[in-house]
């Protein structure tokens, strides 16, 4: 007679050693029970089952490994965390609850009293918030530089400095950091080195392979690519994820199994989203530059982008985000985004939609005019996500914004 508390046999996932990011983003980390089913698994499950009060107590002794409690153990949400590491190239990766409780998580748990941050301006507005307001309340200082100026990160540097933290490409201008660069900086004064890699993904870019010690992710972006969800990821050594998994288990964070198995499924289609991001946003980039309503462009893949050099060198390609300042003020960029008929008003990026939002009264509403002039956040500025739909319709829609600019 079949025990009817035996546990599902898993089946070892097939042997990927070697292959293509494209392979590993539709077939890392898949864990089959023994249904032996094709598609991925969802355990929506709050708790497990055990055999024995032997094994519950092994279990949670950490004497014998298995699933818990889906707050730290959670078969689809370890399936989700084993193929993003190993499409970024890291030893272990950590999910969230969201794309900022990654980058709580990361501080909370590498971070102490004393410490000091030093943060690119051009990252998003609530990550500036996050360090400079609630981190600074429990001793964490942070100073804000250029993302770009090489001195002004050396001359940042006090003996308290132990975390380098930077957004590349920027949000919203599309600034582009030497990573080689801040790595060899933060090797030289024991600092970690930490990307939010959320505009390019590892299609793109793998940050660890250019010197970074630990990669944050909101997978709300373009791991999912939908808009369906919200979560995040943190992928580094297991020496410092460690810490961050521990981290989670107290404070409890944790992305849910649904999300989890909604992102891995986003995960299997991202190689070819990046690629139609990537086309789409040059196209328009180049199409924008040509309309008397625009004053600037901001897009990595110009020639005349300061960094665009560096880019190539660093990038597999320059990603979906394009910004750019209309002629005027805050009135003439609202006109052009309540001008538009098609494209989404919302200030989420990385969908397959396009969408568009004006950085200054949203995304960076919360800091200071002071802070946001710092960081470039005009009143003229707006911020497209470009999508994956037709490029002419694309252009005819930003046509019908620009005209109605005065």
């Amino acid at each position: 007679m079949t025990n009817s508390r035996e546990e599902h046999i898993q089946i070892p996932e097939p042997d990927l050693d070697g292959m293509s990011l494209d392979t590993l983003a539709v077939r890392a980390g898949q864990i089959r029970t023994g249904q032996l089913e094709h598609s991925d698994a969802i355990f929506p499950t709050s708790s497990f089952v055990y055999n024995s009060a032997a094994q519950a107590a092994a279990r949670f002794g950490g004497e014998e490994p298995g699933n818990i409690y889906s707050r730290f153990t959670n078969p689809t949400v370890q399936a989700f965390e084993n193929r993003i590491a190993a499409m970024e190239g890291g030893e272990r990766a950590v999910a969230t609850a969201s794309g900022m409780a990654a980058i709580l998580s990361t501080c909370m748990a590498l971070l102490q009293a004393g410490d000091h941050v030093i943060c690119s301006r051009g990252v998003f507005g609530t990550t500036n918030v996050l360090l400079e307001k609630y981190l600074g309340k429990f001793g964490v200082e942070t100073t804000f530089v250029s993302l770009t100026d090489m001195a002004a990160w050396q001359q940042a540097v006090t003996p308290a400095t132990r975390m380098l933290f930077i957004e590349t490409p920027s949000n919203p201008l599309c600034e582009v950091a030497d990573m080689a660069a801040l790595a060899g900086l933060a090797r030289s004064i024991d600092a970690l080195f930490v990307v939010d890699n959320c505009f390019c993904t590892p299609v793109l870019q793998k940050p660890l392979e250019q010197g970074a010690d630990i990669v944050v992710h909101s997978a709300t972006k373009y791991l999912d690519g939908q808009g369906r969800c919200v979560g995040g990821v943190v992928v580094g050594p297991s020496r410092y994820l460690d810490e961050v998994y521990s981290f989670i288990r107290s404070a409890g964070p944790a992305l849910s199994p649904f999300n989890a198995w909604v992102f891995q499924k986003g995960l299997e289609t991202l190689p070819i989203r990046m690629r139609a991001h990537c086309d789409n946003g040059l196209q328009l980039a180049l199409w924008l530059k040509e309309q008397p309503q625009v004053a600037e462009v901001f897009y990595a893949g110009l020639p005349e982008h300061p960094q665009h050099e560096l880019a190539k060198r660093q990038q597999r390609g320059f990603g979906g985000i394009v910004s750019f300042r209309v002629k005027g003020g805050r009135e003439a960029a609202w006109s052009f985004i309540d001008g538009t008929r098609m494209i989404s008003i919302t200030a989420n990026l990385g969908d397959v939609k396009t969408t568009v939002t004006h950085p200054a009264t949203t995304t960076h509403g919360r800091l200071s005019p002071e802070d946001r002039e710092k960081a470039g956040i005009t009143e003229n500025l707006v911020r497209l996500s470009v999508g994956i739909e037709a490029v002419e319709d694309l252009k005819a829609d930003l046509a019908r914004g620009l005209a109605a600019v005065q």
